[in-house]
């Protein structure tokens, strides 16, 4: 086997192995052919116009070459075209305004695809943020993300109603167990016939899932008895109805493995190829004029990392956590610095605040804060009693002066002054029902904790709610000793380029690898320097 570790030759000059920018300049040369060849010194790397690459009759012995690949390469051409992007990226949504309108404002100047974070947020604040998008990048795409709320069914129908009246035109579902009118709705209200007679889908839905049986539901046309009840209620027209058998519920599906906030934490090697293969069964059974995409999410931090969800058959990838920490983001300063110091096993299961009496969990970064272990405290409790009045004394004690730091009745009264504005029909479920009064109240602190981090209030530092993934810590890693380590040089655009430039340069190292080519390590890690 052809060896890099002996002196390198690239445009003339020598380096050695320990050394090789060389050999990293012409890997990192995208848009031209890398060449592999044997020089009277050892293997050298030779980029396109110099005599080596001229072919047997005037240059040095070719061991292997790679050719360009562009970042835009990547993935799935499709992906790009449906949504009008540069590259087949997307920076998912994160909750409660994490991923702000800035964000998202800030990659679709650069050709990127970003979901606004509209999950937990009152309906007026996400108006403000569509508005913003209407005026600040007319015409560029975005997405927005509808999240299914089985305790609070009203928010989930005024998300519709509110992406309907502003026209948007593409959706992030997320934590959607079974498909809900509400999100059957948006997707068939967007479906009209073509000029040509070929039905055009107006309203594209990504859905975010991490269960076969789940994905299943997205990838099939949208239920018949449901369909007809919205007919019913007239939210969908005739031909709408009609037209629905013939499109699958969701364009793109996007398999989220080990991620920040709501995950089952299933392994992307294992859970993609599932998904993909029964993409394919489902595609062959309806005969869709357009491929399903499936897209990578979860645990996608470093180059290194995206590459591998390409090389599986990812039509395109989707980040997180990793957006978070960045300038745009909704997050205080005080959690971006401790989202900036994670490391990759610190993160650990909570329980949601949306979905708390399900007993569903998130992960949560819990390096800094006692928020994961106050939270599952409170799910003990929750289980063991049948309302705030059964607590022992001395545990609700211990509530209202660590956890709550005010009484439980004081609690209650913020409860329900704001389900009265947000949603009312909590309260009459709550009525005459303690069990679910104290979930009402437990509730408060998971919601507010969140809140805290991201407003930075320094008096409730430790009980921080960051959601976080493993990604975080790979992302730190990576770029220690680089520019990105500092959290105030941290772009959203700088990092979806540094992340999609570095997939393209650790495929052509990928490449190299397989012709048998063996490169030295100091010339095989990309590294992110200011453009």
């Amino acid at each position: 086997m052809d060896t890099l570790e002996t002196p390198l030759r690239w445009y003339g000059e020598s380096y050695p192995a320990t050394d090789s920018p060389g050999i990293y300049q012409a890997l990192a040369a995208l848009d031209r052919p890398c060449f592999i060849v044997r020089t009277p010194d050892g293997i050298g790397a030779v980029a396109e116009g110099h005599p080596a690459a001229r072919g047997a009759g005037g240059g040095l012995p070719l061991l292997a070459a790679v050719p360009p690949l562009p970042a835009d390469r990547l993935g799935s051409p499709e992906f790009r075209a449906a949504h009008g992007v540069r590259q087949p990226y997307l920076a998912g949504a994160m909750a409660g305004g994490i991923a702000s309108a800035d964000l998202v404002i800030a990659l679709a100047k650069e050709g990127y695809l970003a979901s606004f974070g509209a999950a937990g947020l009152l309906p007026e604040t996400i108006e403000q943020a569509l508005t913003r998008f209407a005026t600040e990048i007319p015409g560029l795409p975005f997405a927005v993300n509808l999240i299914h709320s089985p305790s609070e069914e009203r928010l989930e129908r005024e998300a519709v109603e509110l992406f309907l009246r502003h026209g948007v035109r593409c959706v992030e579902a997320s934590a959607f167990m079974a498909l809900t009118p509400h999100v059957v709705r948006w997707r068939l209200a967007g479906l009209r016939r073509g000029p040509d007679g070929r039905v055009v889908a107006e309203h594209r839905l990504i859905a975010k899932i991490s269960r076969t049986e789940t994905a299943e539901r997205f990838m099939r046309p949208a239920p018949a008895a449901m369909v007809g009840t919205l007919l019913t209620q007239r939210l969908i027209t005739p031909e709408q109805a009609e037209l629905a058998r013939h499109v699958p519920m969701a364009d793109d599906i996007t398999v989220e493995a080990d991620s920040g906030g709501h995950t089952d934490r299933r392994p992307l090697p294992a859970l993609l190829p599932s998904i993909l293969r029964l993409r394919d069964t489902v595609q062959r059974e309806h005969r869709y004029p357009a491929q399903i995409r499936v897209g990578a999410a979860g645990g996608l931090g470093t180059p290194t990392a995206v590459a591998a969800a390409f090389a599986m058959g990812a039509a395109y990838v989707v980040t997180g956590s990793v957006n978070q920490s960045c300038l745009e983001s909704g997050a205080s300063k005080a959690a971006k610095a401790m989202l900036a110091e994670a490391g990759i096993a610190d993160c650990e299961m909570a329980p949601a605040a949306d979905m708390f009496e399900l007993g569903v969990e998130l992960q949560v970064l819990k390096k800094g804060t006692l928020f994961p272990m106050r939270a599952k405290r409170l799910y003990e409790l929750y289980q063991a009693y049948d309302g705030l009045e059964a607590l022992p004394a001395e545990e609700r004690a211990r509530l209202e002066t660590q956890v709550f730091r005010r009484p439980l009745a004081d609690v209650w009264e913020e409860c329900v002054g704001y389900f009265r504005r947000r949603d009312p029909e909590q309260l009459a479920r709550a009525e005459g029902n303690p069990k679910r009064k104290m979930a009402l109240v437990f509730r408060w602190y998971l919601g507010m904790s969140s809140r805290w981090s991201v407003v930075g209030d320094p008096d409730r530092t430790l009980d921080y709610q960051v959601w976080c993934g493993p990604a975080m810590g790979s992302f730190n890693d990576w770029v220690t000793g680089s520019y990105l380590k500092t959290p105030g040089n941290r772009r959203v655009a700088d990092v979806a380029h540094h992340l999609m430039h570095g997939a393209a340069f650790h495929t052509r190292v990928a490449q190299l690898r397989t012709a048998g080519v063996r490169i030295p390590a100091t010339a095989g890690d990309y590294r992110p320097v200011p453009r």
